[in-house]
């Protein structure tokens, strides 16, 4: 079997042009080596997982493609075009949306709240513009039609404070936030690592919804039944590297964990 470097999409599948793409990416911390020319490509509607052992670099692209860490050396493109990322807020504000494992939720405010924490929407008119009173009702509509859009049926209530959620429903949350306003790319880190069998399905159910609904993810996990069962793709970090790029077709996932150990080379 010879493990390639690189699997791009056959034909048929995803669009060539990558919608988010990173070449050569480097980034050091004083002497250790984060990234050591690191290049990644996502296209639009797939998932692409990001695996690797701890210390494989793993966050640190990620950080690198969402703005809380700027690299080095190397490229970002977004739509084909360079950009550069110097905070959370621009990546944020190009279309990219994170959801941390911490999720970055507010457990004292409600599902509609939290879906719009940091844009809330204004009332229309004078109470908006000068007295600043938030469209609550509104916000609330929009959050129902996005969860309904999603497929999310365990949120019927978006009233209800996300203290009093699950963990799956709090993921949920945190996902349809990133997918109200992630318009070209939704990453999420490690989203099903505190969660019950039940609840992971449901996260993984959503992922396939954003897929679905066109918007391409990147999924980082250490789960590779989950990798393996949403991924069309998966990108491999080892060492600072990309060790290679495969997919769950041309690969079973004991390669994919000698390809990470480095039992197996590319």
């Amino acid at each position: 079997m010879t493990l390639t470097e690189e699997t791009t999409p056959a034909a048929g599948g995803p669009a060539r042009t990558p919608i988010l793409e990173a070449r050569s990416l480097v980034k050091t911390f004083g002497r250790v080596v984060g990234l050591d020319g690191v290049s990644l490509e996502l296209y639009p509607g797939e998932v692409l997982a990001v695996i690797g052992d701890n210390g494989a670099g793993k966050s640190t692209l990620i950080k690198c493609l969402t703005g809380a860490e700027i690299p080095d050396e190397g490229s970002i493109f977004l739509d084909g075009k360079p950009v550069s990322f110097k905070r959370p807020q621009d990546a944020r504000a190009a279309g990219i949306e994170t959801v941390y494992q911490n999720l970055a939720v507010s457990p004292a405010l409600d599902v509609a709240s939290n879906l719009y924490l940091g844009r809330e929407v204004r009332k229309a008119g004078i109470l908006g513009a000068l007295f600043r009173v938030m469209d609550t009702k509104g916000m609330r509509q929009s959050a129902r039609a996005e969860l309904n859009e999603l497929g999310i049926s365990t949120l019927q209530d978006v009233t209800v404070p996300v203290e009093n959620l699950s963990g799956g429903q709090r993921q949920a949350v945190a996902v349809a936030r990133a997918a109200a306003f992630g318009s070209k790319v939704v990453v999420l880190d490690e989203p099903t690592a505190a969660l019950g069998v039940r609840e992971s399905n449901q996260v993984l159910q959503l992922v396939r919804n954003l897929r679905d609904k066109g918007i391409p993810v990147i999924l980082i996990s250490h789960n590779m039944p989950h990798v393996f069962d949403v991924a069309d793709r998966i990108h491999i970090q080892r060492l600072g590297k990309r060790a290679a790029t495969i997919t769950p077709q041309s690969h079973s996932m004991t390669d994919a964990v000698a390809i990470m150990t480095g039992a197996a080379t590319a």
